[in-house]
């Protein structure tokens, strides 16, 4: 379920006072929302408003988790059904740590401000959360990124508001489950196949947008130590059309070295007599066919 909310939101986020799904896209242009919102629960803690919404598309379902400052601004973050289960116990967990602290204490604060820190992982997503104390009090700083890159994003829950979020968030995996949806069962196992001094290893696996394989070519390198590696990822919808054109290509290349083989041995005879009646060679204009000719653009690598 990673890419969770990148599909389209639909005019359910107009109650945000924005017609933009978490990628920018805009719905007012009447294109169709791929994505369902099952329930909403909207918190207003202090100054905040927080909305929790259970959405699904394709992919599953999931909660997004917006929060609308006092000032207008927004930010949101996405956890799967899971995810949300793991999140509501440190909420708990949090809460309880919270309530055994005295009154703030501006000598005794952590140099960054952390009071207590834990982390979450799911698929390709890291959730850092952070009870942190500033002048303005303290608060849960919950933040979600991406691993190998990519945008981050974050809320601040007021700390008294811990338990209130967590009730609602039980409210919702009560009636959803905490099922991620997808695929179940076992992957098929990896593969290697060699070929001269190239390796080429073709692995299955799943992620948040669903199943696929990784097929990676691996090539020792002569100006480094390690080797020179790279990949391709085909989606799991696509590998019967991926077979097929492979399928296809092999036939043509089959049938180009038959059509081939039978020239040569045609020609032996034809090139034979040539020779002996003394044709050195083809005469002067006439065509000769390109040799060592690439059909891939130049700077291709294959």
């Amino acid at each position: 379920m990673s890419d969770i909310g990148s599909g389209d939101e639909g005019v359910s986020s107009q109650k945000y006072g924005q017609g933009m799904d978490a990628g920018g896209n805009n719905f007012d242009s009447g294109q169709q929302p791929q994505e369902q919102e099952l329930a909403t629960k909207m918190l207003q803690i202090q100054s905040k408003r927080f909305y929790l919404d259970v959405k699904q598309n394709r992919r599953g379902r999931f909660i997004k988790v917006a929060e609308i400052g006092a000032d207008g601004r927004r930010s949101q973050i996405f956890l799967a059904m899971s995810t949300a289960a793991e999140f509501r116990d440190h909420l708990s967990a949090f809460s309880d740590f919270y309530s055994s602290l005295g009154p703030p204490n501006p000598d005794n604060v952590p140099d960054d401000g952390k009071l207590k820190s834990e982390m979450m992982l799911k698929d390709n997503r890291r959730y850092y959360l952070d009870l942190k104390e500033n002048s303005r009090g303290r608060f849960l700083r919950v933040s979600q990124t991406i691993t190998r890159g990519g945008p981050r994003s974050q809320v601040a829950l007021p700390a008294q508001g811990m338990i209130e979020f967590r009730d609602a968030l039980t409210d919702l995996l009560d009636d959803f489950g905490t099922d991620d949806g997808g695929f179940k069962g076992e992957l098929p196992e990896g593969r290697h196949l060699r070929v001269d001094n190239k390796n080429f290893y073709f692995d299955i696996g799943q992620n948040n947008r669903g199943i696929y394989m990784k097929v990676s070519e691996v090539v020792p390198s002569l100006q480094v130590k390690s080797n020179f590696r790279t990949a391709i990822t085909v989606p799991e919808k696509c590998w019967t059309r991926f077979r097929d054109i492979l399928a296809d290509y092999c036939d043509k290349m089959n049938r180009a070295h038959s059509d081939s083989a039978d020239h040569h041995q045609g020609g032996s005879g034809a090139g034979g007599a040539g020779a002996a009646g003394g044709a050195a060679g083809p005469r002067a204009g006439s065509a000769q066919p390109a040799r060592d000719a690439e059909p891939f653009a130049s700077g291709s690598r294959i």
